[in-house]
């Protein structure tokens, strides 16, 4: 191929300097890694094995950031990305990675997570369990809106690197279901002359578009989140119910319009209060052989499938009796909270905890008072009386619990457990702990805290693809006490 011209950089390690290096690796963040003159530089949009030139835009003492100027030769795993917007749009990082690299990078993410940050060696890391389906995976989307130089409504994600809207009028990675709505539902916004928000001078009311989907049901939930908080949704958004209305007549998968409000200048995306305009505010999904009921603002896994693989895992590995105590920690809506209490529902235990008036013997706790409703909800509508839930911190609620759990199950949020929680672990000592990360280096912090001290080892790790075309792995570690 032929080089550009441009000169290259030789001793000068500046902003704006071409190099010409090798990609070697990828970072947990996605982007691809070279040397130049023993230095690390990092280029989004490449794969181990291409030999390119990048210009340099970001210049420390000892690395760079870098973006891809001219491809000289290409990686055996580089593929042509499926979206037409795929190096421009944010949503996604890998989609010029062939799929099967991408699992064994994912695997080799938590690997090395474990080995450098946890001092965890000779583990059985199993290979990374595929997403059923690599492309369509997205049970829920919640799009930024904007308007067009030209007047015209967009919705979409933002430009690697930038705060630009790039305008999608479908999506990939998303269930192909909300593809028909995400242009149309656009095009009616601007019809209304509803007016968009302006995040810099925090005026105008629609700030973004929220699709949800039951994967196994196809019910869709449309929520748009809006900038004010009045009771009328009629004066903040004029034509809202009408249009509502007729959405629900468009469109024969969609279950119910929303508007939540979120009046804060804030980067969070749904406010605490939701109205529902037309139709119900939930869709219903099911999950693990079990009916969830998931309003807008409810976290569920994006990928519903990959989910009740790693579920499986989790159980199969586990080989449960029948007569244990399980905790679930952080537990959100019951997501494994719940079909874990199905394997329990039907057999008889004489030390099953008692609390209140009911007998317990799976225990979920969750921060989020309306995660807690909700999940209590879903447990009713299973009949599943087995389980109870409580709303607090987990550092507050797990010491408090008069039982000593079998099984802990930990799903805490990207930045792992609090500590005390892992103390508090140390002095109830689960017979087993399951500890499900989307985040390895956390993860891998807080594995070693709790084997360091010998009371536990870790017995096996299963990452699994929750989030194909991107750099997100999510795994499982089960721990076994000595």
């Amino acid at each position: 191929m032929k080089i550009n011209k441009q000169k290259l950089g030789t001793s000068v390690w500046q902003q704006g300097q071409l190099v010409e290096i090798n990609i070697t690796d990828l970072t947990d963040n996605g982007d691809g890694v070279g040397r130049y003159d023993e230095k690390v530089v990092f280029v989004p949009d490449t794969v181990p094995g291409d030999r390119l030139i990048a210009r340099l835009t970001i210049v420390k003492p000892k690395y760079a950031y870098g973006k891809l100027h001219q491809l000289l030769e290409k990686s055996d795993q580089r593929i042509k990305p499926y979206c037409i917007v795929a190096d421009k749009c944010g949503g996604c990082q890998w989609q010029h990675i062939n799929y099967e690299y991408q699992l064994q990078t994912k695997q080799n993410q938590v690997i090395q997570a474990l080995e450098r940050i946890g001092g965890l060696e000779l583990l059985e890391v199993k290979p990374t369990l595929p997403s059923p389906s690599p492309f369509g995976y997205r049970n829920k989307v919640t799009y930024p809106l904007g308007i067009s130089t030209t007047g015209q409504v967009k919705a979409g994600y933002y430009q690697k690197g930038s705060h630009k809207l790039i305008n999608l009028n479908q999506c990939p990675i998303q269930d192909q279901r909300l593809n028909p709505l995400l242009k149309e539902i656009k095009q009616d916004i601007t019809r209304q002359g509803w007016k968009i928000y302006d995040e810099y001078k925090h005026i105008g009311i629609l700030r973004h578009l929220s699709l949800r989907i039951g994967e196994k049901t196809g019910e869709i939930l449309l929520t748009l989140v809006v900038n004010g908080n009045e009771e009328n949704p009629e004066k903040l958004v004029p034509g809202i119910t009408v249009q509502a209305k007729k959405w629900l007549e468009d469109y024969s998968r969609l279950v119910g319009v929303c508007l939540n409000y979120n009046s804060k200048r804030t980067n969070t995306i749904f406010g605490k209060e939701t109205v529902c305009i037309a139709g119900r505010s939930y869709v219903q999904e099911k999950f693990g052989g079990l009916n969830f009921q998931l309003t807008a603002d409810t976290f569920f896994q994006v990928n519903t499938r990959a989910a009740e693989r790693l579920m499986e895992v989790v159980v199969e590995e586990l080989t449960l009796s029948g007569s244990e105590i399980i905790v679930d920690a952080y537990c959100g809506v019951g997501t494994f909270t719940l079909p874990l209490a199905k394997y329990l529902q039907d057999v008889s235990h004489n030390d099953s905890l008692e609390i209140g008036n009911r007998k317990s013997m799976v225990i979920g706790l969750e921060v989020q008072q309306v995660a807690i409703d909700r999940a209590k909800f879903n447990a009713e509508i299973n009949n599943l009386t087995n389980v109870d839930f409580y709303a607090g911190k987990v550092e507050n609620l797990l010491p408090q619990l008069e039982v000593k759990p079998d099984v802990v199950l930990l799903d805490p949020p990207r930045k792992g457990c609090d500590r005390s929680v892992l103390e508090t672990l140390l002095e109830i000592l689960p017979e087993r702990i399951v500890y499900i990360s989307c985040k390895p280096a956390t993860l891998a912090r807080d594995l070693k805290f709790l084997c360091s001290t010998g009371k536990y080892y870790l017995s096996k790790v299963q990452p699994a693809d929750f989030f194909p075309q991107t750099a997100h792995v999510e795994c499982a570690a089960f721990l076994v006490k000595l």
